[in-house]
């Protein structure tokens, strides 16, 4: 029997940021939408509202707006702009109230991400300093449990969570906050799983099943069942732990809710694998593999950690406008000036030394603006590259460690009994083993190739092109030119990411019959190209299909290099990329 404290709980702190995508904010009632309240039609009001300077409407407007972006698409960036909008127009009129309430709306929307928990820190402790000079328990409640739920994802958890929230769970009693309530008492579960208590996480995590259902909140439903699974989970009840994660998979699925349905398959396989039932955990692994690769191609993903630099961005576009209309200002001043000053060439001579300096700052504080732009947006594209290669990381070593270790085992274990069994059982045993690992190396290996990390850029490219020579009747040849100097680990991932990323179009859509790659390389320039003779593609009329070509020119723009496709229909399509060298290479390489 394995001891308690061998139960994987690290993803547990995550799991209640997760649940809160299905709602619009943590504390409001799901509210009834009519069908013709449409999201044009609403954006068109907002027009009309901001021209009559209804700026209380357009405040409300936006925050709906928001809701109605949330139910169509999720967690994305329209979303957060609405809310952003929201903001401003209830500071625009005054109306604290309104502003602070956005406040925790924005905090619960960051929270479910570990890249944005500084910034919705900062929101909640502003709306939670507001309500309590204010004296707004009911507020109050909301802004301590949001901050609870982000202090029981750190490591180490704080001393005082537990008593903070019992005080608060206690306060929501009194002042008769039944869905505060349910919610404290679920957070006190989850705490209690994380410091390994499961005895006191069961019983706080029944006493918020039963109100939530009393409530109706299906996505604290899901939660609470989750938690129980785990602690069936800590007691080796791997049955009873499967049992209560399925009920809380069939909610999230409703919901569409695919961080939640990853983290839900990737316990189901592990209660699968610790009872015995490997083929099971094995198909449990490939969904949460799926799930995993959905969510980090969608668009709520993407814009999610970009959205507070999206906010950082605006705000400094905003300071570069206030800075030209400073500039205008002044030059009319300044104008003025002359009109007065003509009689006096030195006061001519004063006025003009006085308008270039002025230029020369406004100029300057322009290219400074221009820069941490541009440093935030790059800061922006690095956060969503390298969340997604540490994710492909972590998942292979997972398949790699976990699944192919178990696989291996298994395989020992049937030949080392091979004696004993029947020839028509272990044939196919054997077989279907063999397909497992081979499968299991397979995905492992596509998501972090050994090739690259191992032995570098070219050979992984060149085991990429033989391996897909294997599978494919298309005949695919790699062409390199020049020795390729020692790069840094970053430019051979995007590098390798890319050509992967052309082989797969170009193998799948362009019915070709040779697929070339080439590269070459000089002390100052890589150049990068991959040909078929496919049926070709017009880029300029059709529109792209899926996130492909957008991974490919973010990756060769992060590292300051153009990309050219050409193509004609019925002649193939050429794909050209030129990189510059001194972004490429180690820091080491750069100094010698």
């Amino acid at each position: 029997m394995k001891s308690y404290s061998t139960c994987p709980v690290v993803s547990i702190g995550w799991i209640m940021a997760i649940l809160l995508l299905g709602v619009s904010g943590r504390f409001q009632p799901v509210r009834a939408v009519s069908e013709s309240a449409s999201i044009d039609s609403l954006k068109k009001q907002i027009k009309l509202l901001i021209q009559d300077k209804k700026y209380d409407q357009v405040a409300k407007s936006y925050e709906h707006l928001g809701w109605l972006y949330h139910q169509q698409y999720g967690y994305n960036k329209y979303t957060m702009d609405s809310y952003f909008n929201g903001l401003k127009y209830y500071n625009l009129i005054g109306d604290s109230l309104g502003y602070y309430n956005e406040h925790i709306v924005i905090g619960d929307y960051y929270t479910h991400d570990y890249f944005m928990q500084p910034y919705a820190e900062k929101y909640l402790r502003k709306a939670q300093q507001y309500f309590e000079r204010t004296h707004n328990i009911p507020k109050v409640i909301e802004c301590r449990l949001a901050i609870a739920n982000i202090a029981q994802k750190k490591e180490p958890i704080p001393n005082d969570l537990l008593t903070q929230l019992r005080k608060t769970e206690r306060l929501s009693a009194q002042y008769k906050q039944a869905y505060s309530q349910a919610y404290a008492l679920n957070l006190l579960a989850n705490t209690y799983s994380r410091v390994k208590q499961p005895d006191s996480a069961e019983y706080f995590a029944m006493k918020s099943l039963v109100m939530s259902r009393q409530l109706k909140i299906n996505w604290l439903i899901a939660l609470n069942h989750f938690y129980l699974g785990i602690v069936n989970q800590f007691r080796n009840q791997s049955e009873e732990a499967i049992e209560a994660y399925q009920k809380s998979f069939k909610l999230a699925e409703s919901e569409k809710n695919l961080s939640m349905l990853r983290e839900l398959s990737k316990h189901m396989a592990d209660s699968y694998s610790r009872m015995g039932d490997h083929n099971n955990a094995y198909v449990w692994s490939l969904k949460a593999l799926d799930f995993t690769n959905q969510f980090y191609s969608s668009e709520q993903t993407k814009s999610i950690r970009l959205q507070e630099l999206d906010s950082q961005i605006k705000t400094l576009a905003v300071e570069k406008q206030l800075i030209e209309e400073k500039s205008y200002n002044q030059h009319v001043l300044n104008s003025m000036l002359a009109i007065g000053l003509l009689i006096s060439v030195l006061g001519v001579g004063a006025l003009v030394f006085l308008r270039r300096q002025q230029k020369l700052i406004a100029h300057q504080e322009t290219v400074i603006a221009q820069q941490q732009i541009r440093q935030l947006e790059l800061k922006s594209l690095r956060a969503m590259i390298e969340g997604q290669e540490g994710e492909r990381s972590r998942i292979a070593r997972d398949l790699h460690d976990g699944l192919g270790i178990q696989l291996s085992r298994i395989k020992l274990f049937v030949e080392a009994h091979q004696e004993q069994l029947p020839l028509s059982v272990k044939e196919p045993l054997n077989q279907f083993l063999d397909e497992a690992c081979t499968e299991t190396r397979l995905i492992s290996n596509d998501l972090r190739p050994y090739a690259l990390s191992t032995f570098g850029l070219i050979p992984a490219i060149e085991d990429l092109v033989q391996k897909l020579n294997l599978v494919n009747q298309t005949k695919l040849v790699l062409e390199h030119y020049g020795e390729v100097p020692d790069l840094g680990d970053e430019a051979s991932v995007m590098i390798y990411r890319v050509v992967q990323e052309l082989l797969n179009n170009a193998l799948k859509h362009a019915d070709a019959q040779n697929v070339t790659v080439q590269l070459m390389t000089s002390d100052e320039t890589t150049l990068l190209s991959v040909d078929d003779d496919g049926r070709g593609y017009n880029f300029d009329s059709e529109p792209s299909q899926g996130n492909g070509i957008a991974n490919i020119k973010s990756r060769i723009a992060y590292l300051g290099g153009q990309v050219i496709w050409q193509s004609e229909a019925g002649k193939g399509t050429s794909v050209m990329i030129s990189l510059p060298m001194q972004k490429l290479l180690k820091p080491t390489s750069v100094a010698t």
